[in-house]
């Protein structure tokens, strides 16, 4: 009979392990359109169509104006949607997936685990700590491009669907009234602290996003370290927003200091940049605005791992990481091409770095005839 390969081992289980539920086999794909995928796009797509529909009183604010960035958004929503499918099934990501549900919803550990995810998604998702610890200047870059698109977001999504429009109150135009999905809110004088404010949130946006842009750049095109891993399509997010922004920032120049010339070949400027900038989120270096709060899962996997039983080096006897994640690298590497698996029971990774280390010194030593 031949030899069972090292996923099949695993798979069934052997010594300690065989307890423990293993991983699903992931399915890695075919490199052809992936049906599931593409049909959740579209049902999100669907979703998003009815929701303009239903939000703009059956299209009764909808600004037809706005419909190429609607277009725009519609296209994004469909192709994230699709991608994202598609690397959740990746193996890594497939079992980093489910081993992190199945810690968040350990026995005894959930109420624990509900109430540490709120701080999670503070620290690691708003506040960014993780970025504030390796670099002061990375981590003020990244909250400003953050903050700054959230504001944008949460401005131009509901303008474009219709959700949020504005009234002049009376016939002089000096007050005006917002309404959120055709429910009156409050009103405003036009001139007032409020009144700017408001109508200059894009603005404000637009400012925060360049400013962290020219930090990462500053960064970027100084540091040594960066320099050293930099990669020319590295630019061409912070490119993208800065082309948004400053885009942007024209239309309030024109309609303010230009009496409106150029205003129409802006407005159409602007469009085109930000449309190709939603198109670009699901295929560059933005998309892990949707991969981050996936991450948060590795947390509990980590702690769940530190909790269990712990790996013995085959060499040492020590103690270096939890068996449920080495157990899981030996059975997704193979998957990915990386089969570290011995002649027998033994595989690679059963080993510490420690001693990995000393091994390859050891055979590299004998490879050259000896220390000298």
């Amino acid at each position: 009979m031949e030899e069972p390969t090292a996923v099949e081992r695993h798979a069934s289980g052997s010594g300690n392990s065989a307890q423990r539920r293993s991983p699903k086999v992931i399915r890695t794909g075919t490199g052809g359109l992936d049906v599931r995928a593409a049909v959740w796009g579209f049902a999100a797509v669907i979703v998003v169509l009815v929701g303009v529909y239903v939000g703009s009183g059956n299209l009764r604010w909808f600004d037809a104006a706005l419909a190429g960035y609607l277009i725009g958004v519609l296209l994004a929503v469909f192709a994230t949607v699709y991608r994202y499918l598609v690397w959740i099934q990746r193996p890594p990501t497939a079992v980093l997936n489910r081993r992190g549900w199945e810690s968040f919803r350990r026995k005894g550990k959930v109420g624990a685990n509900v109430g540490g995810l709120i701080g999670l998604v503070f620290t690691n998702i708003f506040a960014q700590g993780f970025i504030r610890r390796r670099s002061v200047a990375r981590w003020a870059a990244h909250q400003l491009v953050f903050w700054g698109c959230i504001l944008a977001a949460a401005v131009t999504f509901p303008l474009t669907f219709g959700w949020l429009h504005f009234e002049s109150v009376g016939q002089e135009g000096s007050h005006y009234r917002a309404f959120l999905f055709g429910i009156s809110t409050a009103s405003f004088p036009a001139e007032s602290l409020i009144g700017f404010v408001t109508f200059h949130l894009l603005n404000i946006a637009a400012f925060l996003v360049i400013g962290g842009v020219l930090v990462f750049l500053h960064r970027r095109l100084r540091d040594p370290g960066a320099l050293a891993v930099e990669r020319a399509t590295d630019f061409l997010p912070l490119a993208g927003l800065f082309a948004v922004s400053i885009t942007g920032l024209f239309l309030t120049v024109s309609s303010l200091w230009l009496e409106g010339r150029y205003y129409s070949f802006l407005t159409d400027l602007h469009a085109l940049t930000v449309i190709l900038g939603l198109l670009y989120i699901p295929f560059g270096k933005l998309f892990h605005i949707f991969q981050r709060p996936a991450n948060l899962g590795v947390h509990y996997y980590k702690q769940a791992g530190a909790e269990g039983e712990q790996q013995l080096c085959r060499v040492c006897d020590e103690p270096w990481a939890s068996k449920m994640q080495i157990d899981d690298l030996k059975f997704v590497l193979p998957q990915v091409g990386f089969d570290y698996a011995h002649e027998g029971s033994s595989n690679w990774q059963d080993t510490c770095p420690s001693c990995r280390r000393k091994s390859i010194a050891l055979a590299q030593t004998q490879r050259v005839g000896g220390f000298g």
